[in-house]
């Protein structure tokens, strides 16, 4: 019977894996749209370019030099008498058709707008205007260089201590943002429904980031079966909780923009993929150590039984689920920090505070969580207790197991 429950395990995983690509190329996007949507569009309609810059020269002056913004070198243009004041930077362009020259940022210091010092490199927006003049205007920080040392520190750490299997989790991470990027995003884009859309990228970022990171093994696939029955519960738990509780999305400016602009998007749809996908690297976590703490058990304690070793995992999911439970709610509750703040100087109660859509959507997401979290334990427990000790074989795992008999004396 050993040999069948592995059969059984594999069946259902290379079955999952043909109706997951099915699905993906049922799924698939059409040619995706080149057209920009407001407000991300430049002046003409199009993507908005960017170039990086340098800030040169920094002071408090005169705003309204015609200068501001231009393309220039040596000395900007002096503002008209009596204007008002601002902060001026003159920032080196050094990129694109006007690499080598000078552009002038006027900005009205106040909150949200940048506070430039000379020395930082700064990305410009270019457009141009309706006469053709090339206009600039502040995008963001460059952040390349910070961004690439702490990737790569990151990835330096994963390696030099998990060594290969780190290098290959890195390549699994790779892999997941290829996945939202190439077909998540495209085909919620493109109208196609939310919740088979999350499914199929779920499926695809578990089967490729499992097996990549933990390899092909049946320790890995009782655990990647557990992570997907658990993805399908927490799908099906994320549209009755959406549902009950009416959550619209709008309280978020981002999902407010996709409603206006991308109107065929829906909000809810977003919602529940976001719920989904969200879920998949908590459960990863808590069903790949229970099926390796089911392996081991069984290695360590040959003459132990199916549900000794069932009881023995558990113990230690049931730390697990305690741990990680705090933890999700924790992560989802430091991410609305600014917002729980804005709430608290608005006087509102905190009924009002936990019932608002945004804060909501947080309780909402991480329940949905906790839940799908705390049922994929004994789920993947039982599947991994199952392969490491299959049914018919006796407490040291081999199918000849030792019997009483007759005459009461034991026989192999």
């Amino acid at each position: 019977m050993g040999p069948v429950a592995a059969k059984v395990v594999v069946g259902l995983l290379i079955a999952i894996g043909v109706a997951v690509l099915i699905g993906a190329v049922a799924l698939w996007p059409g040619k995706p749209s080149v057209d920009v949507e407001q407000p991300f569009q430049s002046a003409q309609g199009g993507a908005v370019v960017t170039e990086s810059g340098t800030v040169t020269m920094q002071n408090i002056g005169d705003c309204g030099s015609p200068s501001a913004g231009r393309v220039f070198t040596g000395a900007p243009l002096p503002a008209p008498a009596g204007a008002y004041e601002c902060q001026r930077s003159i920032v080196d362009i050094e990129s694109g058709p006007n690499t080598g020259t000078q552009t002038l940022l006027e900005i009205i210091p106040g909150p949200g707008q940048p506070d430039l010092r000379v020395g930082e490199n700064i990305r410009l927006s270019r457009q141009t205007d309706v006469n053709g003049t090339t206009e600039y205007s502040f995008e963001d920080y460059a952040r390349g260089l910070p961004v690439t040392l702490i990737a790569l520190a990151f990835a330096v750490v994963v390696i030099a201590v998990a060594r290969w299997r780190g290098f290959r989790a890195l390549v699994g991470i790779v892999v997941s943002f290829g996945v939202l990027v190439l077909f998540t995003l495209p085909a919620l884009l493109d109208g196609q429904p939310a919740i088979p859309v999350a499914l199929v990228s779920g499926a695809v970022i578990l089967y490729a980031v499992l097996y990549l990171a933990h390899g092909v093994s049946l320790r890995t696939s009782s655990a990647l079966l557990g992570t997907l029955a658990s993805m399908a519960l927490a799908a099906v738990l994320s549209y009755a909780t959406i549902e009950m509780t009416r959550l619209t999305g709008l309280s978020e400016e981002q999902n407010t923009n996709v409603q206006t602009y991308i109107q065929h998007v829906s909000i809810t749809g977003l919602l529940l993929a976001g719920f989904i996908i969200g879920s998949l690297g908590v459960l990863n976590d808590v069903t790949i150590t229970q099926a390796a703490s089911a392996f081991e058990l069984a290695s360590l304690d040959p003459g132990a039984s199916r549900r000794q070793i069932f009881g023995s995992a558990m113990r230690v999911g049931r730390d697990h689920i305690a741990s990680t439970v705090y933890t999700l709610v924790l992560a989802y509750a430091g991410g609305a920090l600014p917002l729980l703040l804005l709430f608290s100087v608005a006087g509102r109660s905190i009924q009002d505070v936990l019932l608002s859509d945004a804060v909501a959507i947080e309780i909402v997401r991480s329940a949905v969580g906790g839940i799908a979290l705390a049922l994929s334990v004994p789920l993947t427990t039982a599947i991994a207790v199952m392969l490491a000790r299959p049914i018919g074989a006796g407490p040291s795992g081999n199918a000849a197991a030792v019997r009483p008999s007759r005459g009461g004396r034991h026989s192999k």
